[in-house]
């Protein structure tokens, strides 16, 4: 790449069941294009149900870069994350093609495209036992209540139930000593080396929750039980970040005899509708995103015209590639 030349990246973001697997992949497949998932959880090798990874045949021969590659026991961080993408990100636009970010993992998204610096607080490994142990015995609420006394704007911004990055921001703290360390205005200026498209799917409210319980019995049908049940057979415990996510942690406490198979179900239903809910306004913080309602019957077709034009100046001449 050239020095100073900037790579086009075009992001496709929205909440759960907005559809971005399909608008990520048409768009690829018009403008010659491979995929990076900004996915926190489709990153996990044998977690595929679950966490709606779009099978060979959804993916209709487009490369998804940055899904199974660590293991469910592994961590993984944000700032493992930001290297991998961009390298994948540089890597896709020397071959030619446009590079998709494309996902409904907001910090991931920041972390790209945004100057994040992971580089000023290492892993603190008795700190984290300590406040995990907390988190076992007293709830996550009380590690959030601890992390709100020292660093409320970062308390406010992050779920109770965000464990692992409760007890970051926390770490984070004890090294630096100065609150709001994660989320320092620097964080808020844009990596340099990207020219960004910005698309945010959505839904209307009913119609998207209807989708996302639409979702949830299809992954019980395909599957969503047994494949719990395999990985909790194979030692992968409810302790694990991955096992703590949608669809997992609800199934695992019917496996466990907590509820029934109704009741997980309908918890689980209930989770991802206000997970979707926060991922609306969190991608609502950002001004120059395009918002797309996908309830319009050209609305990947004004996608696809917006995102040809873009690219224009950077693949001068590049042949339509959808048949």
């Amino acid at each position: 790449m050239e020095a100073g030349k900037k790579i086009p990246l075009v992001i496709i973001a929205g909440p759960t069941a907005a559809g971005k697997t399909a608008v990520a992949v048409r768009l690829a497949k018009h403008l010659d294009g491979e995929v990076v998932s900004a996915d926190s959880m489709q990153i996990y090798r044998y977690m595929d149900i679950g966490t709606a990874k779009p099978c060979a045949a959804e993916r209709e021969g487009i490369p998804h870069h940055l899904v199974d590659i660590v293991e469910p026991e592994e961590e993984f961080s944000a700032a493992m994350f930001q290297k991998l993408a961009r390298q994948a990100i540089k890597d896709i636009y020397e071959r030619g093609k446009l590079p998709i970010l494309a996902g409904g993992t907001g910090f991931f998204i920041d972390a790209v495209i945004y100057n994040y610096d992971f580089s000023f607080a290492g892993a603190d490994k008795e700190l984290r036992k300590f406040l995990q142990r907390e988190a076992e015995e007293k709830g996550n609420a009380a590690v959030h209540e601890r992390l709100r006394r020292v660093d409320p704007e970062a308390a406010e911004r992050i779920h109770v139930n965000d464990l692992k990055r409760i007890i970051r921001a926390l770490e984070i703290y004890q090294q630096t000593g100065r609150a709001g360390a994660l989320l320092r205005k620097k964080n808020k200026e844009k990596y340099h080396c990207y020219d960004t498209l910005f698309f945010g799917l959505y839904y209307k409210r009913e119609l998207l929750y209807r989708r996302i319980e639409e979702r949830v019995d299809k992954m019980i049908e395909e599957g969503l039980v047994e494949e719990v049940k395999r990985l909790m057979n194979a030692g992968y415990h409810t302790g694990l970040v991955s096992m703590q996510g949608l669809g997992y942690k609800e199934i695992a406490g019917f496996l466990q005899g907590k509820y029934s198979l109704d009741e997980a179900i309908a918890i689980l239903k209930r989770n991802t509708r206000r997970f979707a809910k926060r991922q609306l306004t969190w991608f609502k913080r950002y001004s120059s995103i395009k918002w797309i309602d996908m309830e319009k019957h050209n609305a990947i077709d004004y996608i696809l015209s917006v995102t040809a034009s873009f690219t224009a100046k950077y693949f001068p001449g590049k042949i339509n590639k959808e048949k």
